[in-house]
């Protein structure tokens, strides 16, 4: 799954009757807007980026019915010049979306790299979030804890590759490689 237009079908497919929801691309900015009387909710993700629109999923699959009746699910959103302090609770709430994340790039085929998101810190060690992201990666595998929206997309990612792979063998394999 390599094209934005694949992924949008995908999801499409996988939840436009089921949740009243569209990914769209090209929005200059990611946001989730709620479902109207006359519309379906919108996951606006960021130009023609895939990873962008991967992440924004991930957050949609974690919000609840309550969280996605609000505009963004309710939350803020801290610009990318963040200090130190506002970083680490940044990373906090992104630990568990970004492993999401990972999973539907492993999924559809592509690599994965967790984003801090901060350009006011570039000499930020990074290393210690993507630590805590890949142990919810691995939890998300291990304990089959994956929110119910998140294993859907991802059987259906990884059957539009490989129709007869097991979705819990594939991700335990591509954990494994990706440890070595």
């Amino acid at each position: 799954m390599a094209s934005v237009t694949q992924l949008v079908a995908a999801f499409d497919a996988c939840f436009l009757s089921s949740f009243n929801t569209r990914l769209i691309g090209y929005a200059d900015e990611p946001l989730y807007l709620p479902a109207t009387s006359n519309e379906p909710a919108k996951i606006l993700f960021r130009l023609d980026y895939v990873s962008s629109a991967l992440h924004e999923i991930s957050h949609w699959c974690i919000a609840g019915a309550e969280r996605r009746r609000l505009e963004d699910y309710g939350y803020w959103y801290e610009s990318d010049a963040r200090n130190l302090t506002t970083q680490k609770q940044f990373e906090q709430v992104e630990v568990k979306p970004q492993a999401i994340e990972c999973l539907l790039h492993w999924a559809a085929g592509l690599d994965f790299r967790v984003s801090v998101d901060n350009l006011a810190l570039p000499e930020y060690d990074f290393l210690p979030f993507e630590q805590a992201v890949m142990r919810q990666v691995d939890c998300y595998i291990n304990e089959g804890n994956l929110p119910e929206r998140a294993l859907l997309f991802l059987r259906y990612l990884l059957a539009q590759r490989h129709p007869n792979q097991d979705l819990s063998e594939f991700l335990k394999q591509t954990y494994e490689d990706y440890c070595r």
